[in-house]
């Protein structure tokens, strides 16, 4: 059964800009295996973020580190799920995430299905 889908799109320069313009956003935002990556991977990490966080209802307090996206030996994507992200999927009942990303003319974006 599905319990939660979300997406989102981001703007890979206009990303970019962000992170020039505020000292501190990329650790903010991402783990240090993230923040490694170039722009477009980052500019899809955080529609993955924020894709996650629609999914599972907005609810206050998550925790950006708390949603790390890895990548399998395959090259598919996956969630590393902690703390407030991880408690809020539970009480959702989401057992399984799915995730989908893509970037292309200078557009990221991400697919978040939650299933329970």
């Amino acid at each position: 059964m599905i319990v939660g889908v979300g997406i989102d799109v981001v703007d890979v320069d206009r990303f970019v800009e962000s992170l020039t313009r505020t000292p501190g956003l990329r650790e903010r935002l991402f783990t240090p295996a993230e923040a490694a990556l170039p722009p477009a991977s980052l500019a899809a990490r955080f529609a993955a973020k924020e894709a996650i966080a629609k999914a599972l209802g907005a609810p206050a307090g998550l925790a950006w580190h708390d949603a790390e996206v890895v990548k399998e030996d395959s090259g598919r994507p996956r969630f590393v799920l902690s703390g407030t992200v991880a408690a809020s999927a539970e009480a959702l009942g989401a057992r399984d995430v799915h995730l989908s990303l893509s970037h292309d003319a200078g557009i990221a974006s991400a697919i978040v299905v939650l299933e329970g």
